[in-house]
C-alpha cells in the first residue's frame, strides 16, 4: 500500500512538471531564462499600400513648409517700405477716382459764373474782379480733360428763381435757398413756393390748403367775430393737417396772424395761439387773394437745360459716350445688365409672343432718365440737345426749331430705321426707343425741297449764328 502511495505522488510530480524537468530537480526552484546573443527584435507586419502613399504625402507636406526664419533689421526696413507702397497705391488709387467728380463741379461753377456774368449781374468793378478769382481759384488743379471722352459732361437744370444753371445733387438745396431769399420781397408768395414745393405727399398739402382756405373764408364771413381769428396751435386739426405741412405757418404769418400766449378756461398755463388783429375790408380782399394764389400754387421746379451745342460733319456721330446721370440704374444693375447683354443671342432665338416683346420692351425704357438726341443736318452740321426720356416728340421738334434760322418752315425728323417721327403725334421719346442716345435725319418738306429746287439748290441758312460761333468738332 505504500508503494502504490509513493507512485501516485511520482506520477503526480511528473506531470506537474512539465517538459525539460528532472523528477528529482526540486520544485522550488525556478527556471533559467535562457538568454539570446542578441537584443530581441520584435515582429510587425509590414505595411498596406494605402499607409505607404498616405506616408509619402505627410512627408512632402511637411517638407513644402516654410521654415521660420528670425527677422533682421533689413526685414522690418523692407516691409516697412512694402507697407507704404501699398498705402501710396490706394491713394493714388482714390484720388483718380474723385477727379471726375472735382472736374464735374468745376464745370459746374464755371458755368454759373459764366451765366452770372452774360446775366449783368456783375455789376460793377468789386464784382468783376471777385468774378476773376474764382475762376482763377477753380481753375487751379481742375483737371477737366478727364471729362472730355463723355459725349456730355453732365445733365444739368435751370432754377426758375434765379436762372442758375445747377447739377442734379444742387437743385434743390438751390432752390430751397432761392425760396428762403423770395421772403424779403414777398412773404405770402414765399411761403406758397414753400407749400407747394417742399412737401412731396400732395394729399397732405391739399388737405393742409383746404383747412387753410376754410380759416380765411370764415374770417372773411365773419369779420366781427373774434374767435374765427384765433388758431389754437394745440388743436388736434392744426396739428395733424395743417402744422406737418412745412410753409404752412409762414403762410399765417405772412396773411397778418402773429403768435401770442393766450389764457385757456380751465387750463393752469397759458397756450400758444395765432392771432389775426382786426383787419379792415380791403385786408380781407387781400387774404381773398392770397387764398386763391394758395391754392392755385404749383412746384417750384427746376427745367432741364437742354444744352444745346452744334459740331461740324463728323464720322463720330453715333459714338456716344454717356455720364451715369443718363441711367435710371445703380452700378449693380449696370454690371447685370451688361451681362444680360451677352445673352441676347440666346434670347433672340426663342419663340416670343406679342405680350413679351412689349413687356420687355417697357422694362428698357424704364431703365433710362434722360436721352441725348443729335439731329445730322442738310449741311453736315450735327445739333445735339438733353432731353427728358418721357418727353413728348413735339418737345424735340420744338427745340429743332428753335435752333433754325428759318424754324418756322416745315421739316421732317427721320429714326433709324426710317421711321419718320411726326411733329403733332403725343408719344414720349423713350416710347419711339429715342433712348438713351440716337442719331437723326433732318430733311425739309418736299414743298420747301421744291423751293430750293427752283431757286437753283441753294439751301436756306440752317443754325443760329450763336451756336455756329461755338461749334466744335466731336472727337
Amino acid at each position: 500500500m505504500k508503494k502504490f502511495f509513493e507512485d501516485m505522488k511520482k506520477d503526480l510530480k511528473f506531470k506537474s512538471a512539465g517538459p525539460g524537468k528532472k523528477l528529482t530537480e526540486d520544485a522550488s526552484s525556478k527556471p533559467q531564462v535562457v538568454q539570446s546573443s542578441g537584443p530581441a527584435k520584435p515582429c510587425y507586419a509590414a505595411p498596406t499600400e494605402g499607409a505607404q502613399k498616405a506616408g509619402a504625402a505627410a512627408l512632402a507636406r511637411i517638407e513644402g513648409q516654410p521654415r521660420p526664419r528670425v527677422q533682421n533689421s533689413q526685414d522690418v526696413i523692407r516691409l516697412q517700405v512694402k507697407r507704404e507702397l501699398e498705402a501710396e497705391a490706394a491713394a493714388v488709387a482714390e484720388k483718380e477716382k474723385t477727379t471726375a467728380v472735382e472736374a464735374r463741379n468745376t464745370l459746374n461753377q464755371l458755368t454759373f459764373l459764366y451765366c452770372c456774368s452774360q446775366r449783368n449781374y456783375l455789376c460793377n468793378d468789386c464784382h468783376r474782379l471777385s468774378f476773376i478769382a474764382s475762376i482763377c481759384n477753380l481753375l487751379q488743379g481742375s483737371n477737366v480733360k478727364d471729362l472730355a471722352f463723355l459725349s456730355v459732361t453732365g445733365v444739368y437744370f435751370t432754377c426758375p428763381l434765379t436762372g442758375a444753371t445747377l447739377t442734379k445733387s444742387e437743385r434743390d438745396v438751390h432752390i430751397k435757398e432761392a425760396i428762403f431769399m423770395r421772403f424779403e420781397e414777398d412773404a405770402v408768395e414765399a411761403s406758397i413756393m414753400m407749400v407747394h414745393t417742399f412737401n412731396k405727399d400732395r394729399e397732405k398739402v391739399k388737405a393742409a390748403v383746404d383747412i387753410i382756405s376754410k380759416y380765411i373764408e370764415n374770417i372773411c364771413k365773419n369779420p366781427t367775430e373774434e374767435k374765427y381769428r384765433k388758431i389754437k396751435l394745440s388743436n388736434k386739426v392744426f396739428q395733424e393737417k395743417v402744422k406737418t405741412v412745412e410753409g404752412s405757418r409762414e403762410f399765417l404769418e405772412a396773411m397778418g396772424f402773429q403768435s401770442i400766449m393766450l389764457d385757456v378756461e380751465g387750463h393752469e398755463e397759458s397756450e400758444e395761439f395765432l392771432v389775426l388783429m382786426e383787419h379792415n375790408p380791403e385786408s380781407l380782399e387781400v387774404m381773398k387773394e392770397s387764398r386763391d394764389r394758395l391754392q392755385r400754387g404749383e412746384p417750384v421746379r427746376a427745367q432741364l437745360d437742354r444744352q444745346p451745342q452744334a459740331f461740324r460733319p463728323s464720322p463720330n456721330a453715333m459714338h456716344f459716350e454717356l455720364p451715369s446721370e443718363f441711367y435710371n440704374l445703380t452700378a449693380e444693375e449696370l454690371k447685370r445688365e451688361q451681362k444680360q447683354k451677352n445673352e441676347v443671342v440666346d434670347k433672340n432665338a426663342m419663340l416670343r409672343t406679342k405680350a413679351m416683346r412689349e413687356r420687355e420692351e417697357q422694362r428698357e425704357r424704364r431703365k433710362y432718365n434722360y436721352t441725348l438726341l443729335r439731329v445730322r443736318l442738310p449741311d453736315g452740321n450735327i445739333l445735339q440737345g438733353t432731353f427728358l426720356a418721357w418727353d413728348k416728340v413735339s418737345v424735340l421738334f420744338q427745340f429743332v426749331r428753335d435752333s433754325l434760322v428759318d424754324g418756322w418752315q416745315p421739316f421732317e425728323l427721320v429714326a433709324p430705321g426710317g421711321h419718320k417721327l411726326q411733329e403733332d403725334q403725343e408719344v414720349a421719346l423713350n416710347e419711339c426707343s429715342l433712348v438713351p442716345a440716337v442719331l437723326l435725319m433732318f430733311s425739309w418738306d418736299a414743298a420747301v425741297q421744291a423751293d430750293i429746287a427752283a431757286g437753283g439748290g441753294k439751301s436756306p441758312a440752317l443754325l443760329k449764328p450763336e451756336l455756329l460761333e461755338n461749334i466744335q468738332t466731336l472727337s
